[in-house]
């Protein structure tokens, strides 16, 4: 009796009797230790005691798994930056939007990806919606709708704006690095020997996200 307590007591855990969110908080983290490219389905399931099998029927490959952690976190980003406020809805729409696209760009798991496996995203940028740019075009059109309702944002189909708004987005998310990097070493360069180039890297995305903030605002304006 006492060698079968032992045996179940190692024996994995299903994963049914486990939160999903324990299961992807652990995720996360072997994903900033050893990247998406090194992350195994065998490390996730040893790291939380819940058996591959049982794993599988939740996410089916260590992408699908990724995504679940990447649709988690930009979900958490929305939820912190749309929110309602004081201002005309259009106003408080272009803040978000920038604030999101900073904060995207700067976090750990985008830098993770582009700096170890930028394979990764292709599909997402070339080929199909995930679950997150699902989630991004909801929240952008549930905005624009506000706008359009108090006046501030110009007439059109909302879906559409919101399809512009999250594709401009994008290319400063994923491309602002390399078209602010010259800048960014020259301004670098100019700085006293203790300024990091990182803070200088930091400055000039922030004047092209201010510029973002009057291409959006502009193009939604009445």
């Amino acid at each position: 009796m006492m060698s079968q307590h032992r045996n179940s007591a190692l024996a994995p855990t299903a994963a049914n009797a486990i939160d999903d969110d324990l299961i992807l908080d652990a995720a996360y983290q072997l994903f900033l230790s050893v990247g998406p490219r090194r992350l195994t389905m065998a490390d996730v399931a040893r790291h939380t005691e819940v058996s591959r099998a049982t794993l599988y029927r939740r996410w089916p490959n260590v992408r699908s798994l990724i995504g679940a952690i990447v649709t988690r976190e930009w979900s958490t980003l929305a939820a912190a930056t749309f929110r309602p406020g004081d201002g005309p809805a259009r106003a408080q729409l272009v803040r978000a939007v920038v604030a999101m696209v900073t904060a995207i760009r700067e976090h750990p798991l985008l830098r993770g990806i582009v700096e170890r496996d930028p394979e990764f995203l292709l599909p997402y940028v070339l080929q199909r919606r995930g679950s997150s740019t699902e989630l991004q075009l909801s929240t952008l059109e549930t905005a624009i709708r506000a706008g359009q309702a108090d006046g501030s944002v110009r007439p059109g189909r909302p879906e559409l704006l919101a399809e512009a708004v999250l594709l401009a987005s994008m290319s400063f998310v994923l491309s602002a690095r390399a078209i602010t990097r010259d800048r960014a070493a020259d301004h670098a360069r100019g700085a006293a020997r203790n300024s990091a180039s990182s803070a200088s890297r930091t400055g000039a995305t922030d004047d092209l996200d201010a510029e973002l903030a009057v291409l959006i605002d502009r193009y939604l304006a009445p």
